[in-house]
């Protein structure tokens, strides 16, 4: 593992420990446990919590605690939790969310018992974070009933409710992985699961609820509708997992059932314990070309826009004119904009490393070229703009373009020479400063400017889901959303980028001549100090970042390039580079 991977588990296990977020798989009763894989959920956590069942005599807020308590079970379980309930209350009790706090306190009371919640956030059934809880929501109330002489809760809340510090520990952040409405790539949905032995159960569940909430017109599944996991997903001793469904629509079709495989293949492999995989639709194995009923974990990695695909050199500018290569080593591009001084002002380039879009100087006009080929033409795809922001590339060749206009930002798409203007609520018409979409074409991450004369001032980072029809063309965006950045009053955002496929690293004034560089995830989930990467006291002019995480972050300053996890410089460039970038 790089360092840098290591990093990004780090900042990730604590962003678990501090942040209110969620799960995929919430257990309902009994340990939820996959055979097979050799791994003990106590183990893995470190500790055991085997929480007390009802004391004899308990007062009602007593049981309400101690109801409290015996969620945070591990291994997971309710069992405990059950019986601080009434008989019939058990039995109906239902916990498709969960919601987390910082702090719990109970009021003494007898037929009713009310519990204030400080922090209290929830997460969905599927695992997504869903941002605070409402005010009116942070009491919680319980009422309470004697059965066979005994306090016991008659009415509780439809939510596990758990601390966020005991969630950070026994849940882990991972992604589901659908098809966009083409089925050319897959896209990333981030969700929170149970550690242990549930992971597998857990991410074949998840992908099974399909897409939530807005998703329509940006991703779809290619799983059977309707199926569900046959008992648990077990590993035999090879680490080949029995993805056994039952129920659904019956063996999907190709390319449905390349799709289906793909979708799993991408999700499962976030289980390190997992060499392959087979899949079974009500006892019928699923078959792909060749006979082929036996799946590695890289099967369909080509629909991963962050995978091999795209390559790792650096692109930018040297007084003009188009380079690449890696730091101290960039050579002049054999293209148009390489060969001669073009006038241009930012660049970027297609995934594959062929294709360079570029800005005018005057930032009045978008041009496109080949990045090699010394014949190719350049091409004006887009002109009478009024101030374009550095472009965007996606996996299907489309290129994104910010304008800067006097009535606000304008969002444009061009591919094939085809321009769609696309308006994208909470961006479109504001002061945009940065901007950034996604390989995948599924996110748009920008920054607003807020000028001194609104409360609050600073700068906000949001993020909106980009929508398609089936042939790829662009329908517009969903409304942004704030990214949290634990509510700090004031930002100054010098530069975005990717630092995964579902988070963002982000270069900002700290304070004084302090800078900071560090990561936020794009569903909004606080980070707190866990994304904290580096501080540096040099400004920061630029981020050179990418989704990948074998290609390094490089905080690019008056003093030329350093490496922002080690902070040690890495080269000086002579002449400089400038608008230096992976491809994206």
């Amino acid at each position: 593992m790089t360092a840098r991977e290591l990093l990004r588990t780090a900042l990730l296990l604590v962003v678990l420990a501090l942040a209110t977020t969620g799960c995929v798989g919430i257990p309902s009763s009994g340990p939820v446990t996959e055979a097979g894989t050799g791994v003990d959920p106590g183990v893995e956590l470190g500790y055991y919590n085997d929480p007390r069942p009802p004391t004899p005599g308990a007062s009602p807020t007593e049981v309400v605690k101690g109801f409290l308590d015996a969620q945070t079970a591990i291994p997971l379980q309710t069992n405990t939790a059950e019986q601080y309930l009434t008989a019939s209350e058990a039995e109906t009790w239902r916990h498709s969310r969960i919601v987390t706090y910082a702090t719990a306190s109970p009021a003494e009371g007898s037929n009713q018992v009310r519990v204030q919640l400080d922090g209290a956030s929830q997460i969905d059934a599927r695992g997504s974070w869903l941002g605070s809880l409402p005010r009116n929501d942070q009491e919680l109330t319980f009422t309470m009933t004697r059965e066979d002489g005994e306090w016991r809760i008659d009415d509780a809340p439809d939510a596990l409710v758990v601390p966020e510090s005991w969630f950070g520990q026994a849940y882990r952040r991972v992604s589901l992985y659908y098809p966009d409405p083409t089925g050319s790539i897959l896209v990333p949905e981030p969700v929170y699961v149970p550690r242990g032995d549930q992971l597998t159960t857990s991410l074949v569940e998840g992908l099974l609820q399909g897409p939530v909430g807005r998703a329509t017109g940006i991703e779809r599944s290619a799983l059977p509708a309707g199926a569900t996991v046959d008992l648990s997903v077990v590993a035999d001793s090879q680490g080949v997992a029995e993805v056994d469904l039952t129920g659904g629509a019956g063996m999907p079709a190709e390319p449905d059932a390349t799709l289906m495989v793909a979708q799993l293949a991408r999700t499962l492999a976030q289980d390190p314990g997992l060499t392959g995989f087979r899949v079974t639709l009500d006892g019928e194995p699923v078959t792909l070309s060749g006979g082929r009923t036996t799946f590695p974990m890289d099967e369909g990695q080509t629909l991963d826009p962050v995978a091999a695909q795209s390559t790792s050199l650096l692109f930018g500018l040297r007084e003009g004119r188009l380079v690449l290569g890696v730091p101290g080593d960039m050579e002049v591009a054999g293209g148009p904009l390489g060969t001669a001084v073009q006038g241009v002002r930012s660049v970027a380039v297609n995934l594959t490393g062929a294709r360079v879009a570029a800005v005018a100087g005057a930032g009045d006009a978008l041009l496109v070229s080949d990045v090699r080929d010394p014949d190719a033409a350049v091409t004006e795809v887009l002109s009478g703009a009024t101030d374009l922001l550095a472009p965007s590339w996606d996996h299907a060749g489309r290129i994104w373009a910010v304008d800067r206009t006097s009535g606000g930002a304008t969002v444009t798409s061009v591919r094939d020479g085809r321009r769609t203007e696309v308006t994208v609520p909470g961006i479109t018409g504001e002061r945009v400063t940065r901007a950034l979409v996604s390989r995948d074409g599924s996110r748009l991450v920008a920054v607003l400017d807020r000028p001194a004369g609104d409360r609050p001032a600073g700068d906000r980072i949001v993020v909106s889901r980009l929508r398609y029809d089936g042939r790829g063309r662009p329908l517009g965006g969903t409304r942004a959303r704030t990214i949290t950045w634990d509510e700090q009053p004031r930002l100054a955002v010098l530069d975005i980028g990717w630092s995964s496929a579902t988070s963002v690293v982000v270069a900002h004034r700290l304070g004084g001549d302090l800078y900071q560089v560090r990561t936020l995830p794009v569903d909004g989930a606080p980070a707190g100090v866990a994304g904290l990467a580096t501080t540096v006291q040099e400004r920061p002019r630029s981020l050179v970042s990418s989704p990948r995480a074998t290609d390094p972050v490089y905080v690019v300053t008056r003093g030329g390039l350093t490496d922002a996890l080690s902070g040690s410089r890495v080269a000086v460039e002579d002449p400089p580079v400038t608008s230096l970038t992976y491809v994206g």
